[in-house]
C-alpha cells in the first residue's frame, strides 16, 4: 500500500534557516533551489534523532570505517548492476567540492574542459574559478527532448581538450541519456583521451520508461578514464549535511585525486554520514512515495502551465524534480526570471545562469505541493495578463 506524506505547510517551511527560504521576502514563493519541502525520510530523522539523545556530535569516523564506500557500492550493483571496488570510492563532503578538485588534479589552467549547456551553474563556475577554459557544448532542442549534439562534441575536441563534465540525468532539462547515447559519448572520449567527471547525483530520481546508466558501467576501458559523483541529498532532501562521494574507475586516477590530501579537503560531518547511511539503506520505500508524488507534480506543470500560459513550452523530465521552462515566446523583460519574480513574486532559478542557452528560460522546482504549484501558475499567469 502506498505510504501517504505529510502535506507540506508553508508556515513551517517559511521558519526554515535554508536558503531556498532565506533568499528572497516572505512574499516571494520560493521554487528555485534542488531542496524537497517534504520530510526527511523516516529511517533518516531516526538516526539524526538517536544521535542528538546521545550528544553523538563528536568527531565522525574514519570515512572508510563509516562503510560509505561498501553501503554506496552495494547500491550501484542493486540499482543500476553497476559493479565497483569500493576501495575505489572517496567520501567527501560535497558534488561541487569533488569536481573542483577533479578539475584541479586532472588538468592545468588553461586546459579545455567539455560542457553540455543549459548545464548546473557550479558546472560553469568551477571551470572558470580553476582557470579553465569553458568548451560550450549545447544540447540540442528536438522534439524528443534535449540530445546530445555528438558532432559538434566530436569537433570541440582540440589538443588543449582535457575534460568531459558531463551530468547525467541532467540538470536542468531533466534528460535521461540513453545507454546509445552514452556509448556514443564515451567513442569521443576514448578518440581523444579525455577524462570523464560525471555527476550522477539524480540517478536515484527517474521516473518510470527511463532508466540511468552509470557512464563508468559502459566498458572498463572508460572506467579507467571515469570519476563518478553521487551523493543522496537530491534524492534524500539532506543536502545541508554535506556528505557525497567520488568513485574512480581505476587507482590511477584515484591517486591523482588524492594528490590533495584528505585534510585540505575539508572535514566531513558526522550527521551527514549518518544521514547518507540510513537513506540508502533503509530509506528506499520513501523514495518511492517520493517518486509517485513527484510524477504527479511533473505531469501537471508539463499539463497545465502550457494550457494556461500559452508563451510557456517545456519537454516532461525524465528525472529530477526540475521543469526547464521555454518562456521566450512570451518576450519578458529584462528576462523572464526578473518579470516573474517582479511581478509574479515567485522566485525561480534564472535561466541564464545556466549557460547562454538559458537566456529565456526559467528552472522550476516541482518538488513541493499541488497547491503551491496552483499558486505559483496563478501568479506567473496574472503577472502577464
Amino acid at each position: 500500500m502506498t505510504r501517504v506524506l505529510p502535506e507540506v505547510d508553508l508556515e513551517i517551511c517559511r521558519q526554515k534557516n535554508a536558503e531556498k527560504w532565506r533568499l528572497y521576502p516572505p512574499d516571494v514563493l520560493p521554487v528555485w533551489v534542488a531542496d524537497m519541502d517534504f520530510e526527511v525520510a523516516p529511517a533518516v530523522r531516526e538516526v539524526l534523532r538517536n544521535a542528538l539523545e546521545r550528544s553523538d556530535w563528536g568527531y565522525p569516523l574514519d570515512p572508510r570505517r563509516s562503510e560509505i564506500p561498501e553501503v554506496f557500492s552495494e547500491r550501484m550493483e542493486r540499482k543500476f548492476g553497476w559493479s565497483l571496488d569500493p576501495k575505489r570510492v572517496e567520501v567527501m563532503s560535497e558534488v561541487v567540492q569533488a569536481i573542483y578538485l577533479a578539475l584541479l588534479q586532472f588538468s592545468e589552467p588553461g586546459d579545455g574542459v567539455l560542457v553540455q549547456t543549459p548545464i548546473y551553474p557550479p558546472f560553469l563556475q568551477s571551470v572558470q574559478e580553476t582557470g579553465r577554459r569553458l568548451i560550450e557544448v549545447p544540447l540540442v532542442d528536438s522534439s524528443d527532448g534535449y540530445v546530445l549534439d555528438l558532432d559538434l562534441t566530436r569537433s570541440s575536441c582540440t589538443p588543449e581538450v582535457k575534460i568531459l563534465l558531463l551530468c547525467n540525468p541532467h540538470n536542468p532539462t531533466g534528460r535521461v541519456f540513453t545507454s546509445k547515447e552514452l556509448e556514443a559519448l564515451a567513442g569521443i572520449a576514448l578518440e581523444h583521451d579525455l577524462i570523464v567527471l560525471s555527476d550522477e547525483i539524480h540517478a536515484d530520481l527517474v521516473y518510470p520508461g527511463h532508466a540511468h546508466t552509470p557512464f563508468a558501467s559502459l566498458s572498463p576501458e572508460i572506467a579507467k578514464r571515469t570519476v563518478t559523483f553521487y551523493s543522496a541529498s537530491k534524492a534524500f532532501n539532506i543536502a545541508g549535511l554535506r556528505c557525497a562521494v567520488a568513485a574512480f574507475g581505476s587507482e590511477n586516477l584515484q591517486r591523482r585525486f588524492c594528490g590533495i590530501p584528505r585534510h585540505a579537503r575539508g572535514g566531513l560531518s558526522q550527521p551527514g554520514l549518518l544521514a547518507t547511511k540510513a537513506a540508502w539503506l533503509e530509506g528506499e520505500s520513501w523514495l518511492e512515495d517520493v517518486l509517485s508524488l513527484l510524477r504527479q507534480n511533473r505531469d501537471y506543470v508539463v499539463s497545465e502551465f502550457p494550457k494556461a500560459i500559452s508563451g510557456i513550452s517545456v519537454h516532461a523530465p525524465e528525472a529530477t524534480y526540475l521543469a526547464w521552462l521555454n518562456c521566450a515566446d512570451l518576450h519578458l523583460k529584462p528576462s523572464p526570471y526578473h518579470h516573474f519574480l517582479n511581478k509574479g513574486r515567485t522566485g525561480f532559478s534564472e535561466g541564464e545562469a545556466f549557460g547562454e542557452p538559458g537566456r529565456d528560460f526559467v528552472r522550476l522546482n516541482f518538488a513541493t505541493s499541488k497547491e503551491v504549484l496552483s499558486e505559483v501558475l496563478t501568479r506567473c499567469f496574472s503577472s502577464i495578463e
